[in-house]
């Protein structure tokens, strides 16, 4: 394990917050957005002017969508105007006891039948291009993140590790899966929205005004009344969704922590102390859900009680303008028509505004990362290490991965090639940093590394590595067949290569006890065999690789006593005339070991084998008495305390 891994948090910060969604609130909402307040860019302008650097490729499907949305907005905001002809004509009949009927003067078909069939077939069109531009919408949205995903795999290839060990792997996941989809919903929905609703407001304040101006600004009078009501509901009930949402959360955790221990809560007689927790979360839960649900209950009847005293005014107003011969019935009903338009439209570009704000958030997370900095660049490298021996020169390395706290200060070192160098030392003491650094998984603050005589950083990062084989304590396997995990490290070996390789490492045996033997598939993590056999099956793989160099980190802490002096004999022959670093926990592993240094505070402290180290009764000897004695020889007097190996 990494000394760097100490430097981590625990918590796995999801900044994911999306706007409030008055749809979801009033339960017509197609998703399942999370109630939260909405989290804003930083820097919103900079990044809406980054984002359009992606939208410039689809500049042509942008335009199509914008024009198709528009039109199709016009095509609905025709139809009152139309449909208040119909309303006039029947008006008409009834004052002065027209017939309509087939029998009479025909109206009916010569005159309000085709004023339905053009209202109606204006409705399709309008449903046609809100299809076509929704469809447009999603394509180039598709597009542009496709583009950003691709932007964010490669920056990632560039990126040091120490990017990775400094990160959570949430927050990383989190930015390449949810915060793009955010932006690709952003782009595929609410820009349309946004395009349709604004020409909606102004195509039907138009026609209002076109109408009867005194109406239009009775219509007008109520938005600003609705706006303010709205926005006053949602600014209390967004904070009670976020305490919903925050006791859902803690609900889920605590249940899932239960039922993965339960086995030790029923070993503790715990149940009880689980339950009560359980019932003060979900109380807490229950209350915030009553607050928040209550809120979001109230917001339709506000808006429907606000629009009702809207109407009522356009009624009895235009009721004495009709009676005066100003306007006409059927202007009356367009009116009230047109102000359901003009509201709805409004109240969506105001909740659109939440879901842009996240969005931008959200693209403004993704940009941070390719803000990244790079690796060197390995133009000119090296890349051909076939002749390479293995022998390793340190001189003078300085590595910290906190530049304010010194790790590695001064190291040097000589291995010859094919030699076996054993390291130990306490937690922290620099081990698996110095194997990090020989892989140029981080690159060095200062010194140089040689391999046979040439600086390592001449090499390609891929030739470099393509020298190691690596076997760690913390086994990695995948989702794929038993000879596709063996074979990772070379994808050209044959099903002859793989079985000698799991012969070498002691796993041909309990695969052939499987039931698709090397053709099995191992599932998720590898839950379906145990973790000493993980472990055989990643020694296998570093078998098959043959590598110059070879690395083990506590490679069979994962395996009975018996496999393990299996295991011990195969990795001494697969050593042989290879250079090789093993990182030692327990000492007794590396006893015969050639060479052994002993690391403590990133510097080799001490060096030789074993019977040599004992008899200079240093730090080694002080560390192997205090592992196999248990007692740390150091506490105060009258103070006794075991370590822990």
């Amino acid at each position: 394990m990494s000394e760097f891994e100490d430097k981590q948090g625990n918590d796995l910060k999801q900044q994911e917050a999306k706007g409030f969604n008055l749809g979801g609130a009033l339960g017509i909402s197609s998703g399942t957005e999370a109630l939260e307040p909405v989290e804003k860019a930083k820097n919103f302008g900079g990044t809406v002017k980054r984002l359009i650097v992606y939208l410039k490729p689809q500049i042509v499907l942008l335009i199509m969508m914008i024009v198709l949305a528009a039109i199709g907005a016009w095509f609905l905001i025709w139809v009152p105007d139309i449909m208040k002809k119909v309303t006039n004509a029947l008006v008409e009949s009834l004052q002065f006891f027209t017939d309509i009927s087939a029998e009479g003067n025909n109206r009916l078909y010569t005159y309000i039948a085709p004023v339905l069939w053009t209202c109606a077939a204006l409705y399709v069109l309008n449903a046609l291009f809100q299809f076509a531009s929704g469809l447009i919408a999603a394509t180039m949205s598709q597009r542009v993140v496709r583009r950003m995903r691709i932007d964010v795999k490669d920056k990632l290839d560039k990126v040091a590790l120490v990017y990775f060990d400094a990160t959570p792997t949430g927050d990383i996941l989190s930015r390449v899966t949810n915060d793009i989809e955010m932006v690709s919903i952003t782009l595929q929905e609410s820009i349309n929205q946004i395009i349709t609703g604004v020409m909606t407001v102004i195509g039907v304040f138009v026609m209002m005004l076109r109408i009867d101006w005194l109406l239009s600004l009775i219509a007008l009078v109520s938005l600003p009344l609705l706006l303010i009501a709205s926005r006053i509901i949602i600014k209390y009930s967004q904070v009670e969704f976020a305490k919903q949402q925050k006791r859902i959360g803690e609900l889920n955790g605590h249940i899932e922590e239960m039922y993965t221990g339960h086995a030790v809560i029923k070993l503790y007689n715990r149940e009880e102390d689980s339950i009560k927790t359980y019932k003060v979360i979900n109380s807490q839960l229950k209350s915030a859900t009553r607050k928040s649900q209550f809120l979001a209950g109230i917001i339709l009847p506000t808006i429907k009680f606000i629009n009702n005293l809207a109407y009522v005014g356009i009624c009895v107003s235009g009721g004495f303008r009709a009676g005066q011969g100003i306007i006409t019935i059927g202007d009356i009903q367009a009116l009230l028509q047109y102000t359901r338009n003009f509201a709805q439209p409004i109240e969506q570009i105001s909740n659109i505004a939440n879901t842009i704000q996240t969005a931008m958030a959200a693209a403004e997370r993704v940009f941070e990362m390719f803000d990244l900095e790079e690796m060197t660049s390995e133009a000119g490298l090296e890349s051909n290490v076939s002749e390479i021996t293995g022998a390793i020169n340190i001189e003078h390395l300085a590595f910290s991965y906190d530049k304010t706290k010194k790790l590695i200060t001064d190291m040097n070192l000589q291995v010859k090639a094919g030699e076996s160098i054993a390291i130990v030392g306490p937690t922290g003491a620099g081990k698996t940093t110095l194997v990090n650094l020989l892989m140029r998984f981080y690159d060095i603050d200062e010194g140089v590394i040689y391999i046979d005589g040439v600086n390592f950083q001449d090499y390609t990062r891929d030739a470099l590595r393509g020298l190691y084989g690596m076997v760690l304590q913390d086994t990695w396997l995948f989702n794929g067949t038993v000879a596709e995990n063996i074979a990772y490290g070379m994808k050209d070996a044959s099903r002859e290569d793989i079985v000698l390789a799991a012969q070498k490492a002691y796993a041909h045996s309990f695969i052939e006890t499987m039931e698709n033997g090397y053709d099995t598939v191992l599932n998720e993590d590898a839950s379906n065999i145990s973790q000493g056999q993980k472990q055989l099956l990643t020694i296998a793989r570093a078998i098959l690789k043959n590598p110059k160099i070879i690395i083990l980190d506590e490679a069979t802490s994962s395996v009975d006593t018996r496999t393990e002096k299996y295991i011990q004999s195969a990795m001494l022959a697969m050593m042989e005339g290879r250079t090789s670093f093993v990182i030692a926990h327990r000492l007794s592993t590396i006893k015969s070991a050639a060479i052994i240094l002993v690391m403590n505070h990133g510097d080799v402290v001490e060096q030789g084998n074993h019977e040599s180290l004992m008899a200079k009764r240093g730090f080694y000897y002080e560390l192997y008495q205090s592992q196999f004695a248990g007692i740390n020889t150091n506490a105060p007097a009258g103070e006794i305390k075991f370590e822990q190996t």
